[in-house]
C-alpha cells in the first residue's frame, strides 16, 4: 500500500553511501570532473541494463513530451542541482551538504502545486514539517563548535551550493515526474518489465542531458586536459564507481519510481532522511561522537515519517 513511501526510505540509504563516495572523490578531482566521470559511469551501467530488459542502450520509445520534460529535469538536477551539492561537499562537506538539501522537500511540494496540481494531506503536510525540523535539529546536533562555525565561518560561497542543490533536487524532481507521467503513455501497461523499467529509462535521459552539459562547460572553459588527468586517479574513481552505483543509478532510478507512487512532496521529504542515516556510519566508522540532542531529533523525525502512514 505504502509502496512510494518504502521505496523513497531505500533511496534515503543509497544516497546515505552516494554522498561519502562522492564527498571522498570530490575532493581529490574536483565537482566538476566528478560530475561527468560519474554520469559517464551511470549512462553505461544503465545502458547495460536496459540492452538486458528492453534490448535498446537508449530509450528512444519515450516520445518527445518525455525526452523533453526529463530533459529540463536532467539540466535542473544534474547540471544545476548535483554541481552545486557535489560543490558544496567541497567547500563545507557531506554533512553539512545534507543539511542544506533538506530543502528539496518544501521545493518539490511547491513545485509539485504549481506544476503538476498535487495536493497534500494535513497529516502529510504536518509530517513533512515535522521531518524536516528533526532532520535539521539532528544535524545541527553534531556539535555547537560546528554550527557556529556554519553560522559565521563557512564560506558564502558553499552556503549558496547547499541552498542551491536543495531547489535543484526538489524541482528537477517534479520535471521528472511530468516527464515519466508522459513516458507511461508510450508504454504497454500490460508489460510489467516495461513499466519497472521507466525509471531506469527515465534517468537514462537525464544522465545523458547532464553529461553533455557538463562536457559542454569543460569544453567551453578550455578543460579537457585536467579532465583527462583527473582520470589517473585510481582512488577516486574507485570512489566514483561505489558512488555512481549507489546515486545516479540506483538511488536516482528508484527515486524516480517513488514518485509514480506517490506525490512529489513526500517522497522528497522521506528522501531527505539521509542526514539522519548519515550518522549511523559516522559513529561506527569515523568513531564520531552522537549527542542527545541528534538521537532526540531522530526519534522526532520517525514521528514525522510516521504520520505519512496514518
Amino acid at each position: 500500500m505504502y509502496t512510494g513511501e518504502i521505496i523513497s526510505l531505500g533511496v534515503a540509504f543509497s544516497w546515505t553511501l552516494t554522498a561519502l563516495f562522492f564527498e571522498f572523490a570530490g575532493k581529490r578531482i574536483g565537482s566538476l570532473y566528478l560530475n561527468i566521470v560519474r554520469l559517464a559511469m551511470a549512462i553505461v551501467m544503465l545502458g547495460i541494463t536496459l540492452l538486458i530488459f528492453t534490448g535498446n542502450v537508449i530509450p528512444f520509445d519515450a516520445g518527445g513530451k518525455a525526452w523533453l520534460w526529463l530533459a529540463v529535469s536532467g539540466f535542473i538536477g544534474y547540471v544545476l542541482g548535483d554541481y552545486c551539492l557535489f560543490s558544496s561537499y567541497v567547500l563545507i562537506g557531506s554533512r553539512f551538504g545534507q543539511l542544506f538539501m533538506t530543502l528539496a522537500p518544501p521545493s518539490a511540494a511547491l513545485a509539485g502545486m504549481l506544476i503538476l496540481g498535487e495536493k497534500m494531506s494535513v497529516n502529510a503536510v504536518t509530517g513533512m514539517f515535522v521531518t524536516l525540523f528533526g532532520i535539521g535539529l539532528s544535524v545541527i546536533g553534531r556539535g555547537e563548535g560546528e554550527i557556529r562555525k556554519m553560522q559565521f565561518n563557512l564560506p558564502l560561497k558553499g552556503i549558496l551550493f547547499g541552498i542551491g542543490a536543495g531547489i535543484g533536487q526538489g524541482v528537477g524532481l517534479v520535471f521528472s515526474k511530468l516527464g515519466m507521467d508522459y513516458y507511461m503513455q508510450t508504454v504497454d501497461l500490460n508489460d510489467q518489465t516495461a513499466v519497472f523499467m521507466v525509471p531506469f529509462a527515465s534517468t537514462q535521459i537525464r544522465a545523458i542531458v547532464g553529461a553533455l552539459g557538463f562536457l559542454i562547460i569543460i569544453l567551453w572553459s578550455n578543460k579537457g586536459k585536467d579532465l583527462i588527468q583527473s582520470l589517473k586517479d585510481r582512488k577516486a574513481i574507485s570512489a566514483s564507481v561505489g558512488g555512481t552505483f549507489f546515486g545516479p543509478f540506483l538511488g536516482v532510478s528508484f527515486s524516480l519510481m517513488a514518485v509514480q507512487y506517490t506525490e512529489a512532496g513526500i517522497a522528497s521529504t522521506l528522501m531527505a532522511l539521509t542526514p539522519i542515516i548519515i550518522l549511523i556510519p559516522s559513529y561506527f566508522i569515523f568513531k564520531q561522537k552522537i549527542t542527545a540532542k541528534e538521537i532526540i531529533g531522530a526519534a522526532i523525525s520517525v514521528g514525522g515519517v510516521s504520520l505519512f502512514f496514518l
